[in-house]
């Protein structure tokens, strides 16, 4: 496999889902994992589930709330790894999406990332490198009908993840997206 000994990772919506599985599979792999979650109780679920072989830590955490953003990774000795996971979905096309609907997707998907890579960023390049992550969606690129809103933010995380890419690789900070079909999580 590979090893994350000596990495710090941090996992937005590492609770459940694709975030709890990534967190699971980087502390069995040596990293010391950050979780920032909303739901306090599967995160801490997850927390004592790596300490049993491993290093875990929970933050209660909003992403799309830059100043609990900022604050939480202030609580951080180093990150190596940021993992921009947490996500949600509206099932409506563009009649059916109210814009308090539209906002709240963009609220949590984009501006969400951008909050933890507005935070990690600094940290990475003081550590001298780093890795971004950010979870975007087959959607980004295809539209997935019924799903206006969630497309567009998964298609704005595509884009974030190569402009961090380009801007940051002098500062030996990679940054990529990953696509995957549609998954069902809890």
């Amino acid at each position: 496999m590979f090893s994350l000994k000596g990495k710090s990772a941090v996992i937005t919506g590492g609770g459940s889902g694709i975030g709890k599985e990534i967190s699971l599979l980087f502390a069995k792999q040596g990293a010391k994992v950050y979780i920032l979650e909303l739901n306090e109780q599967s995160a801490k679920q997850v927390v004592d589930e790596i300490q049993a072989f491993g290093e875990a830590h929970s933050f209660l955490c909003d992403v799309s709330n830059q100043e609990q953003v900022l604050a939480t990774f202030s609580r951080m000795d180093k990150v190596d790894i940021l993992v921009n996971n947490a996500g949600i979905a509206h099932i409506g096309n563009l009649e059916k999406t109210a814009e308090t609907d539209f906002e709240r997707v963009y609220q949590v998907n984009v501006k969400g990332a951008y909050n933890c890579l507005y935070a990690a960023i600094p940290l990475m390049k003081k550590a001298g490198g780093g890795a971004v992550l950010n979870m975007a969606s087959i959607a980004s690129v295809v539209g997935i009908a019924d799903r206006f809103a969630y497309s567009m933010s998964k298609g704005a995380i595509y884009a974030m993840s190569m402009s961090v890419a380009r801007d940051f690789i002098a500062d030996g900070i990679r940054s990529n997206s990953i696509s995957p079909a549609r998954v069902h999580t809890p």
